[in-house]
């Protein structure tokens, strides 16, 4: 029997063309009847590239996205805090991207059908829920089926219906108080190109990179997000989870920030559709696996959108589940092991995300100590601090560089199940 996916984005991707690199059966359901490069930009850190190269998609990372070549961020009114160089330029053996998460999405699935087939891959079926049995498992679909698997590992994100039937209390995604707008625009390059930009504190922040090559004008497509802080208690459009917006909402915020290097006003105007979100999460679960059934993703550990890792730990649980169904062939003993090494990287992760110990918690920093403006800012904060801060993260969230260099590949060249 094959191994039963709900949801076809990124992790449920990954996993299937892992999956078929090692020689293991599998079904993707996905619950829209047709895929679209749907979102904006996200990045891809170095260990997920790692995952992703070895899966034999380098040439296809860079023809859709960009080797993000430097992060910065910086206060309010513009003023440098910290810049670091990032992927290979960093350190690291391999790059990190800035891509539209529809153009990764998109280049994941046409790699998956031209490597084992479109029958892989159903659309218009959604998953209502699961069955556990002493040999498998079964995917109950919205239509009424019944689907019999060896395993079933769910991908289908935030709202999953196979966690809320794994945890039946839970409740709806916790909003912190913040909202994104989140857009693309045509805009000049800055800090030298293939840059990321943090700007501002918790109360208002923007963030800038872009995800495509510049053109002869030195023009890119950026990708922005706009953020803004409201009391959590305030009711918000909460049940809108990807509505188009009004820029007047926000812009009004962003007025003054207008720098040598960046033009935020400029950047949000020049935006087609706006995109709005609220920052949600959830809170760790003590499990993600029951039986034959597993959690990967999103369905298994939402967090905010900070520091960059959402899709690549996605990426990174795909390549997980396929070493360990190589340790322990297709048994529930494979998820077991899954989640005993992924998850209490993910729930540090989480959890740092909400306490401000991203690395973006220095914003704000800068903003209490001395409310953004400052000449040197080693006098505010020292460089090694600042250093020693943006290091601690790569080490929770899996991507520090001397670790992630030494590590051997999570799947050897050439393994398949036996």
């Amino acid at each position: 029997m094959s191994i039963l996916i709900t949801g076809g984005g990124i992790a449920g991707l990954t996993l299937g063309l892992t999956l078929h690199q090692i020689g293991v059966p599998f079904q993707i359901y996905e619950a829209v009847s047709g895929l679209k490069p749907l979102g904006v930009g996200i990045n891809l850190q170095p260990n997920a590239v790692r995952e992703l190269f070895d899966l034999g998609l380098e040439a296809e990372l860079d023809a859709i996205g960009v080797r993000t070549r430097q992060l910065g961020f910086y206060s309010k009114l513009g003023k440098t805090i910290w810049e670091e160089p990032r992927g290979t330029r960093a350190g690291y053996a391999w790059p990190q991207y800035s891509v539209h998460r529809g153009a990764l999405q998109m280049m994941l699935y046409r790699t998956l059908v031209e490597r084992a087939g479109t029958g892989c891959f159903k659309t218009g079926t959604r998953a209502a829920g699961i069955d556990n049995a002493a040999e498998g498992a079964a995917l109950l679909l919205a239509d009424g089926r019944r689907v019999e698997g060896s395993l079933v590992v769910a991908a289908d994100g935030i709202h999953s219906a196979l966690r809320a039937q794994m945890a039946p209390d839970e409740g709806a995604p916790i909003w912190n108080g913040r909202i994104l707008w989140r857009a693309t625009a045509r805009a000049p390059a800055f800090k030298g190109g293939a840059a990321m930009a943090m700007i501002g504190n918790d109360h208002l922040r923007l963030v800038a990179y872009p995800i495509s090559a510049p053109d002869a004008k030195d023009r890119v497509t950026m990708n922005w997000i706009a953020e803004k802080r409201f009391d959590p208690s305030t009711h918000w459009r909460r049940e809108d989870w990807n509505r188009p917006a009004d820029i007047t909402e926000f812009l009004p915020d962003f007025a003054g920030w207008r720098f040598d290097w960046i033009d935020v006003p400029a950047l949000i105007r020049g935006a087609g559709t706006v995109y709005e979100y609220p920052m949600v999460d959830r809170n760790p679960l003590e499990r993600w696996t029951i039986g034959n059934v597993t959690l990967m993703g999103d369905a298994a550990h939402p967090t905010y959108p900070v520091g960059s890792n959402g899709a690549s730990q996605a990426i990174v649980d795909a390549r997980v589940i396929g070493a360990q169904l190589l340790e322990h062939g297709v048994t529930s003993a494979a998820l077991e092991a899954y989640e005993a090494e992924v998850r209490p990287v993910t729930t540090a992760v989480g959890l740092a995300n909400r306490a401000g110990g991203g690395p973006d918690g220095v914003l704000q920093r800068v903003e209490d100590l001395c409310g953004g403006d400052f000449a040197d800012i080693g006098k505010v904060i020292p460089q090694a601090e600042l250093a020693a801060h943006a290091a601690k993260y790569k080490m929770i969230a899996g991507f520090s560089i001397e670790e992630l260099n030494a590590r051997p590949p999570t799947i050897p060249a050439g393994a398949r199940i036996s």
